[in-house]
């Protein structure tokens, strides 16, 4: 197992606020692998709704996702895929 992690530009209208922000959380929640959230410096629990959103993340933010353990390769699709496609197209 080695950590997957990438940077991904959030394209929904609302970053990874209110609703999204909990959309994300109880998928991230779903897997066994460590899943952190990181905007600049700061990186978080991907699984605990008020440190995501402590990051503040907007439209147009840079983050780094990182995935490590038992289930990452899912975990890091499906994350990947609510980010740059599910919640983007939501907003149309």
């Amino acid at each position: 197992m080695d950590l997957k992690a990438i940077e991904v530009k959030l394209l929904n209208k609302s970053g990874l606020h209110a609703r999204p922000a909990v959309r994300f959380v109880q998928l991230a929640s779903k897997f066994k692998s460590t899943i952190e959230v990181c905007k600049h410096e700061k990186c978080v629990n991907a699984k605990n709704i008020l440190q995501i959103l402590s990051l503040g993340v907007d439209f147009g933010d840079v983050i780094m996702l990182k995935v490590n353990g038992d289930d990452e390769d899912q975990a890091y699709n499906e994350l990947l895929n609510l980010l740059i496609k599910v919640l983007p197209e939501e907003d149309k």
